[in-house]
């Protein structure tokens, strides 16, 4: 697949993510808005007409300034999204996830998986990708203090990372409203104050990481302060905020059991700190985290999230720009 075609599904997959979020229906403003790509109308109309006459996964709707897109629910959503082409082995994967519930044989959390990761010798990246990671986000020189670069983009950092993740979780602040909600603490109209919670609690935690990079790196308490900060106010119980999980939980759609004992998920979580400690290429290290975090789900919610911020703690921020690798901004 060449790197235009490539591209280009991914400005589908942008753009279709984008409309999902308007249940009414979206403006060309809207999808712009929310998805933060840099198209012109012209191109955009372009990429809207592929995804209704091509794909048959949009219907439009209204005239002129009035023209709404909405999701063709029954198509969009019978089939898998794929933001990247799959290997075989991938794609094997994929249809068997997207079974049915009652096909699914349950599974319990495997220790084998990381209990067998040597640090600097496993890896998870190949060669290639952490050569190609390490030319995206090198700024420049590495040798200066950490957070130094991350210090200086904060304000564009702030935005970009506590938009992009939050919205992974399925927030629907558009980028323009996480802009204003950050910059003048104005909430955006019709949105919900759980919305408006999980952006601030963003903006604390990625503070708290710039301004103690020098500090923190993969132990408790860089962890437990993330997650302190990322769960604020959106636990259904307030002490389990900056605690690790002491109840069994669930996760929807899925047959996964996880680990019950509350020791157990203790020595675990502290064997995956060291591990990543341990890990000399951050690259490597921020997809460890990424991976074995959820996987654990050592917190009670707001495991993925403190994932994705743990992986640009300690030193991945000296001479590195993870806001232009995750987010190729």
């Amino acid at each position: 697949m060449t790197k235009t075609k490539n591209e280009l599904q991914v400005q589908l997959e942008i753009i279709r993510n984008s409309i999902r979020h308007f249940p009414n229906g979206a403006s060309m403003e809207d999808i712009l808005a929310h998805s933060n790509l840099n198209l012109n109308e012209r191109t955009l109309q372009r990429r809207l007409s592929k995804l209704e006459r091509e794909f048959n996964e949009i219907k439009v709707t209204g005239g002129s300034k009035a023209t709404r897109y909405h999701l063709n629910v029954i198509e969009a959503e019978s089939k898998p999204s794929l933001l990247f082409p799959l290997s075989d082995s991938g794609q094997e994967i994929l249809n068997f996830v997207s079974q049915a519930l009652h096909q699914r044989k349950p599974v319990s959390y495997n220790r084998d998986f990381l209990d067998q990761y040597q640090p600097n010798i496993t890896a998870y990246l190949s060669p290639d990708d952490r050569q190609k990671l390490e030319k995206i986000g090198k700024t420049r020189n590495s040798e200066e203090p950490a957070g130094t670069f991350a210090r200086e983009i904060l304000n564009r950092l702030l935005i970009d990372l506590s938009w992009n993740s939050s919205r992974l979780e399925g927030n629907t602040y558009s980028l323009l409203d996480t802009q204003q909600l950050i910059a003048f603490g104005k909430s955006a109209a019709g949105k919900s104050a759980r919305d408006a919670q999980m952006i601030l609690n963003h903006k604390e935690a990625i503070e708290f990481l710039v301004e103690t990079a020098g500090e923190i790196g993969f132990n408790r308490y860089t962890i437990m302060n993330l997650h302190g900060l990322l769960a604020n106010n959106l636990l259904a119980d307030p002490a389990a905020v900056g605690r690790l999980r002491t109840i069994e939980v669930g996760i929807s759609n899925s047959v996964f059991i996880h680990l019950g004992i509350p020791q157990l998920i203790s020595e675990i979580f502290d064997q995956i700190l060291e591990k990543a400690t341990a890990i000399k290429n951050p690259f490597e290290r921020a997809f460890f985290v990424t991976v074995h975090l959820p996987y654990l789900q050592p917190f009670d919610d707001v495991n993925k999230r403190v994932s994705r911020l743990a992986g640009v703690s300690g030193k991945s921020w000296g001479g590195v720009d993870f806001r232009r690798i995750v987010f190729q901004v």
